[in-house]
Formats: structure tokens, sequence, C-alpha cells
């Protein structure tokens, strides 16, 4: 399967749903309260039409596959993930552009949705290597990555130009095929415990 293919993946805690326009208003609501810290881009509530607008016209050029992520418990879209960075011919991608808005985070969303993403990229799509991006200061998402069992790979030294021309240092990590099984063990493991 094409990493670029809209799928909806589901599991017992969320439902991946491939990005659409009918997301933009839960998307909005649950951008409510969110950290905008100056190293993020988490889109506001005047923004999220936007940000899915622009997501979705990368899913067409076909460097990105977007979801909104929809909490089962409570039947509400709660944020979005991506599959980014598609190089299909050499079968890698980056999991990225990931949110959740406050109520789901430190529930058991952000695991599940890692669960699916990474289980569709290695079992359905044959990925060789699943990546993860955040910014040096982003100390949240970088524990987060590496609590998934991600490898860090190393720093993209003045890599990226902020949006007020601030220069950001990269952290890259990775998940390899045979590193998979241990980390679906992990992940199952954490949403076993609740």
């Amino acid at each position: 399967m094409l990493l670029t293919a809209p799928i909806t993946l589901e599991n017992e805690w969320v439902r991946l749903e491939p990005l659409s326009a009918a997301h933009v208003d839960d998307l909005a609501t649950a951008s409510v309260g969110l950290d905008h810290a100056w190293y993020t881009s988490v889109p506001t509530p005047s923004s999220a039409a936007e940000d899915v607008s622009q997501r979705i016209a990368w899913r067409t050029q076909g460097s990105m596959n977007p979801w909104a992520v929809r909490r089962l418990d409570t039947g509400r879209v709660v944020g979005s993930t991506t599959f980014c960075n598609i190089d299909q011919a050499n079968r890698h991608v980056e999991i990225g552009h990931t949110w959740i808005g406050v109520d789901a985070q430190r529930t058991a969303v952000n695991t599940a949705a890692k669960l699916l993403l990474l289980g569709h990229a290695f079992e359905a799509c044959d990925a060789i290597a699943v990546e993860f991006r955040t910014h040096w200061h982003n100390r949240q998402s970088r524990a987060a990555i590496a609590r998934l069992g991600a490898k860090q790979d190393g720093v993209l030294r003045n890599h990226r130009l902020g949006p007020d021309g601030t220069l950001r240092d990269t952290v890259v990590f990775s998940i390899l095929p045979a590193e998979w099984p241990a980390v679906r063990l992990g992940l199952r493991e954490r949403l076993a415990r609740g």
C-alpha cells in the first residue's frame, strides 16, 4: 500500500480519519487552550481552516497524508496527525505535524494514534524507516517521542528558519522495522495500563 493512500485507521481508543474540510470546526474547538509556544506550529481556532486546507493541498501534491484524530470514548475530534515528508520510492516516512487538544493530552489518545500509524507504515506500507522530528526546545515532544521507543539519530543544527526568523535546531528520531515488534509491545503495554 502507498504511504500517501487516504485510509481510515481505528483501534479501541481512536479513529484516524482522512482529513477533510468537514473536520475544521471540531479542530478549531480542539485547539482552544493549547500552548502556542514560539517553537510549535499548532493551529489556533482562527487558523484551523487554513491549516486543514494546507494539509489537504500537501496531500494532493503527494508529500503528506493527513488525518483527524477522533477519540472514540467521546466521539470528538481532538487533534490531527500526518505522514509527512513521504519518500515512497525509498519507503521512508515521517510522522509529524501532530497536535492533540488539551482535554486529550495525557490520555491514551496519542499512544493509540502512534500505534495505528506505525503499524500502518511498517505492516501495510513496508516502510524501511519511520522518522520523527521536533524542535530542540520542545522538550515535551522530545520526551514523548523517546517514550514511544524511537531512537535519537541526531540534531540538524540551523535546520530551518522559524516564522519570526529564529533558527531551528531539529532533533531527529527514528524507528526501524527490526525495532517495530518491541516498540509495538511497549505501546500496547502502555495502553493496557491505562
